[in-house]
């Protein structure tokens, strides 16, 4: 079928996704683009597309690799107190994917951003924001494979019509790690951007992951803009005992037009479990006037209420933790160490508060998810690589990198050979740039300082969907 088709060419992706009337999304590969220049900036593309059924892929090549035979321990015991991100680390504890696209995950509940544009309120508006800030750390829940450390100048691009979002990112710097990330709605209707610098640290029995860095929503319907910062993860029980994950830490997301902020709590899981995975906290006006509050569980679903019937359970709910609590005095002053064993909680689910309004629901894993690495749906579809996108794709797109590639299709040796080459690469890259009076540039962002809250942050350069890639280094 031959279509003509007047588009702008930052528009024209490798890949159209339409709707039908029946609601099945049909894919267009594009077999030949011939542009032919009208009038600038427009151009008349004449595409061959072919047309078949979509199907993201419901699976990796290959299962996940046993880690049964592998000695954390004598990889780790001189790391203890040490900042991991310069530390070589086997490629069996890795998971096939890219730091960078790990950090695409965030958008896996962009419809929160979607529905945050379609009400007037900015208290219900900062609701669905609050809620797609902890919807963001929602797929690392039981994820203990370690996402491979992106070399300097890798990129990751995903395209989403179906969820209405672009994105992109770079690593921008290699020690300190630094991840660059930028995205926005198809419909020009939200900017989500931010860099990421994550701080792993080696405890003795845990592995600490602080993400340090600022990530920004604009809401450009309403001219607002929102920051905040993730909480801590930390992965447990890393010599020996069964792996798990708990979030902790203060998340405050600020609204810096009107003033309201949504303060949240990451609950460390405590001794018996009783905290494991909840959030809570409020989202106050810009006299600090708690105006809601919100609970939940980050693995699993968030709840608002009214701040006054949250208070009122809370209070009911220690002083019967109290009594429990006088019979186990003597265990509260004997340990005083973090449980060998991940803490089951009181319950499965979150205790709902009658009253409560439901604002966010995790999507469910898929039944094959724990023979691939614990992977969510969508992260399953984010290291496909489609027919034709390497002549659309920057050569230095993850996608690319041979040794995450050898790793999904389940050719470890081939994988670790591969991971050692391009780390090597680099490294001589820069031994040669350190011999020369070149300096390294980012390609797609630049450092400045944030608008909304005055720190220093890298800020997007607004070039990347031109589709110019000359000039990129090879660095796999």
């Amino acid at each position: 079928v031959c279509i003509l088709l007047t588009l702008s060419p930052s528009l024209v992706p490798n890949l159209f996704v339409l709707t039908n009337r029946s609601g099945t999304r049909l894919r267009h590969r594009v077999r030949r683009i011939q542009t032919r220049t009208v009038s600038d900036p427009v151009r008349v593309l004449h595409l061959d597309l072919t047309v078949s059924v979509l199907s993201h892929r419901t699976s990796l090549p290959a299962p996940m690799f046993s880690r049964n035979d592998v000695s954390i321990w004598s990889i780790l015991k001189k790391c203890i107190g040490m900042e991991l991100s310069k530390i070589a680390m086997p490629v069996i504890l890795n998971e096939p994917l890219s730091f960078l696209q790990r950090l695409t995950e965030y958008m896996e509940h962009t419809y929160l951003i979607h529905q945050a544009n379609t009400t007037t309120d900015s208290m219900e508006r900062m609701k669905c924001v609050a809620a797609f800030a902890v919807s963001a750390v929602a797929s690392q829940w039981e994820r203990t494979g370690k996402p491979f450390n992106p070399l300097l100048g890798e990129t990751y691009e995903l395209i989403r019509e179906d969820l209405g979002f672009r994105w992109m990112s770079e690593q921008v710097s290699h020690h300190p790690p630094v991840s660059a990330f930028h995205a926005e709605g198809l419909q020009e209707d939200f900017l989500f951007h931010g860099s990421i610098y994550p701080k792993l640290k080696f405890w003795g029995k845990s592995v600490e992951a602080e993400p340090k860095g600022i990530i920004s929503l604009e809401l450009p319907k309403y001219n607002e803009a929102y920051t905040w910062t993730n909480p801590t993860c930390c992965v447990h029980n890393i010599i020996v005992g069964q792996l798990w994950i708990e979030q902790y830490g203060n998340v405050e997301v600020i609204n810096h037009k009107t003033g309201e902020r949504c303060s949240l709590i990451f609950k460390p899981c405590g001794l018996f479990g009783k905290e494991l995975h909840k959030v809570e906290g409020y989202i106050l006006d810009k006299s600090k006037k708690k105006l809601c509050a919100i609970y939940g569980k980050w693995t699993e679903c968030l709840y608002t209420v009214d701040a006054d019937t949250f208070d009122a359970h809370k209070k009911s709910d220690k002083k019967n933790s109290e009594e429990k609590k006088s019979n186990m005095q003597v265990q509260y002053e004997i340990v005083d160490e973090e449980p060998e064993e991940m803490p089951l909680p009181d319950g499965d689910t979150v205790q709902v508060i009658p009253g409560s309004e439901l604002i966010w629901r995790i999507a469910p894993r898929p039944d094959n998810s724990a023979e691939f690495y614990a992977f969510s749906t969508f992260a399953m579809q984010l290291n496909e690589l489609e027919e034709g996108m390497k002549g659309v794709l920057p050569p230095t797109d993850c996608r690319l990198r041979p040794d995450i590639r050898h790793m999904e299709k389940g050719d470890i040796d081939s994988a670790s050979a591969e991971k050692k080459r391009v780390e090597e690469k680099q490294r001589l890259s820069r031994k040669n740039r350190s011999k020369s009076t070149e300096e390294w540039k980012t390609r797609w962002f630049h450092q400045g300082t944030n608008p909304h809250n005055k720190a220093q942050d890298w800020l997007y350069s607004n070039s990347y969907w031109d589709r110019n890639y000359s000039l990129l280094p090879d660095i796999y």
